[in-house]
């Protein structure tokens, strides 16, 4: 498309009764910097996956664009433009989470502006919801802020239709497990800044001048010397593996193997997120080398299943890294057997996993040692399901993975296992050893976030606020930032994903003041501290899902279903 043609086409107003008819006829629209994206030719292409593309239909998602992609990738925005919007954009709730949307009557815009004088106003019909009101549904209701904490009265004026005489409708008798959501909304609503646009709106600007002030402080600038010191770690892990293996000493081998590993994972990570050069294809590249030829683990898998992670972190239905049952649920929302938008099935609270939660507080070290394994089914089912894209300019990645970890199982599960180790218990305890050493990877990586809200307050809350309300940092001494490979820094990390690891320490000074000026909670805790965090979490949901059990056994006994 020629540069004249796209601002044509950049110049045609939309309003938002056009933008839900567009998406009401299946199209992927969403606003950035004010400008119509129609997606639906690309959506196929994205490197990170439909499913991303699709949590951010009918929303402003300038936040989460300009924070998960490149400049090159911004600089390609502009092809997608059909229109502009003006003034502020209101939210939709996009379709993959239950948003409904009416289709467009050509002339409606008019006819509802002489009926009304206030189109912008015009809005769709609500969306499904549980049946407790959500957070951002805000119309009668004002917010006085007493230091952290807001406090929600009713606003006299909202009250003038109603007689004294007339009593409000009753609402439908709560289930136990909606009252318990509703009564998390209601903690988070109070401890977290309103929802209105005015304070929304501050909170993004400041992040945003937040944002640029990182970028003149030269915190996006990768600092190559810090990896020449990772190879060297690197390098002397993997000397120990082998140098172990041919002494015959396969355990000790397999812990520095393990070790290795461990500290690969962040490395792809960082590559994953464009960290390293900040160019899409050579950190695809030093990605996919390290996670599939060194690994065995698929980068694609990580890059489709993680960016719909910072998109909607920690809800319930949509955030693939929460929804582990039958072995871990940390909301009792579990209970209820959602269906997961990212797998597409329904996470069925069965007799299995009514016995695992019961006692996952006991068992989250110890599931945690197999998470590997785990990692590989995903990753071969990712690569042979061909889940990534087929097309674009990432057409190529599935048969360099599939290569990388074809060449993975040949030097490792070949090379080392099956020819160098003569005997079967020797290689069990090799296999073993290994792979339950990259079990504090795992720890790392949920004790950000299975301690922190999964509360879902509304389409309307900010992308800065919503990450920081999922996610806490870990404090911990600078020499030890090898161990925890940026991963203790994940709240600033969700803010700025694309940020070099090695530049979130000196950032976090920054985001702390920033937390403080917006009146945001900075979760912090120490490493030991964080865990007794999630710990305590996973124990208060066993204990749920024990009552819940006990009551449900009551109710059959007495043949009451009710609701209780």
């Amino acid at each position: 498309m020629s540069a004249v043609e796209s601002g044509k086409r950049g110049d045609v107003l939309f309003s938002r009764r056009q933008v839900e008819g567009l998406i009401a006829n299946g199209h992927l629209i969403t606003i950035l910097n004010g400008k119509v994206l129609k997606l639906d030719n690309w959506v196929q292409y994205h490197p990170g996956g439909d499913i991303a593309v699709k949590h951010m239909v009918g929303r402003d998602a300038t936040d989460e664009i300009q924070a998960l992609h490149s400049e090159g990738a911004l600089q390609r925005m502009p092809a997608f433009i059909i229109g502009r919007v003006e003034g502020r954009w209101t939210n939709f709730l996009p379709p993959i989470q239950g948003g409904k949307f009416r289709p467009y009557v050509e002339g409606e815009d008019l006819a509802y502006e002489s009926d009304s004088g206030h189109p912008s106003s015009h809005e769709p019909s609500p969306a499904p919801s549980p049946l407790f009101e959500p957070a951002d549904a805000s119309a009668n209701l004002t917010r006085r802020k007493t230091g952290t904490v807001y406090d929600h009265g009713h606003d006299a004026g909202s009250m003038s239709s109603i007689s004294s005489a007339e009593a409000p409708p009753s609402k439908p008798k709560l289930s136990s497990i909606d009252r318990r959501t509703q009564e998390e909304i209601e903690l988070d609503s109070a401890k977290y800044p309103p929802l209105d646009p005015v304070t929304q709106d501050r909170i993004v600007e400041k992040y945003r001048i937040l944002h640029d002030r990182m970028r003149t402080e030269g915190l996006y600038d990768c600092h190559y010397s810090s990896y020449f010191i990772e190879l060297c770690r690197y390098t002397f892990l993997f000397s120990m593996f082998v140098l172990f293996m041919k002494w015959g000493h396969y355990a000790i081998s397999g812990f520095f193997l393990g070790c290795f590993w461990h500290q690969l994972v962040f490395t792809a990570h960082d590559a994953g997120h464009m960290g390293i050069t900040h160019n899409f294809t050579a950190d695809t590249v030093i990605g996919v080398l390290v996670a599939d030829f060194l690994g065995g683990l698929s980068l694609g898998w990580w890059k489709r299943n993680h960016n719909v992670h910072h998109i909607v972190t920690n809800s319930p239905e949509h955030d693939p890294d929460i929804e582990h049952l039958p072995f871990f649920a940390i909301s009792h929302r579990f209970f209820d057997s959602l269906r997961s938008t990212y797998y597409e099935r329904i996470m069925t609270y069965d007799a299995f996993a009514k016995f695992l939660i019961r006692y996952q507080d006991f068992l989250y070290y110890p599931i945690l040692t197999f998470g590997r394994f785990n990692l590989y089914r995903l990753s071969w089912e990712y690569l042979l399901k061909g889940q990534g894209p087929r097309k674009g300019i990432a057409w190529w990645h599935r048969w360099f993975e599939i290569a990388g970890t074809i060449f993975f199982w040949t030097w490792f599960g070949y090379g080392v296992v099956y020819k160098t180790i003569p005997t079967n218990w020797g290689r069990f305890s090799f296999v073993m050893i290994s792979h339950m050493v990259t079990m504090p990877v795992h720890v790392q990586i949920t004790l950000s976030h299975f301690a922190m809200s999964t509360a879902e307050l509304g389409e309307h809350e900010s992308f800065p606020q919503k990450m920081l309300r999922t996610t806490m940092d870990v404090d911990c001494p600078q020499w030890l930032d090898f161990f925890h490979g940026g991963l203790q820094f994940q709240a600033i990390h969700h803010l700025y994903p694309r940020m070099p690891r090695h530049n979130l320490r000196p950032a976090q000074k920054l985001v702390q003041q920033f937390c403080n000026d917006v009146d945001i909670p900075y979760a912090l805790f120490g490493f030991v501290d964080g865990n007794k965090e999630v710990i305590g979490k996973l124990g208060d949901i066993a204990r749920q899902a024990a009552i819940l059990a006990k009551c449900q056994r009551t109710i059959a006994a007495s043949e009451d279903y009710g609701l209780h």
